[in-house]
């Protein structure tokens, strides 16, 4: 099976719009890679704060199972 491809016009309206399609799809991935980006830095900030968390838990729970000092 013989397939024959028709090139795409080289008229500069063409190539304009093909120019701002692909520039259209750039700024995509620069918003994408943005993004990801920020929801990363918050991944990040939120296991800190949970680690602090625990951290303060296991601190409390220590310090209610210690035993009293006599008076």
């Amino acid at each position: 099976m013989n397939t024959v491809t028709v090139p795409e016009p080289r008229t500069a309206a063409a190539l304009a719009a093909r120019r701002r399609k692909t520039e259209a799809a750039l700024e995509r991935v620069r918003q994408l890679t943005t993004d990801n980006r920020t929801l990363d830095e918050r991944l990040k900030a939120a296991r800190s704060n949970l680690r602090f968390q625990d951290r303060r838990v296991a601190d409390l729970e220590a310090r209610l199972t210690e035993p009293e000092p006599p008076a």
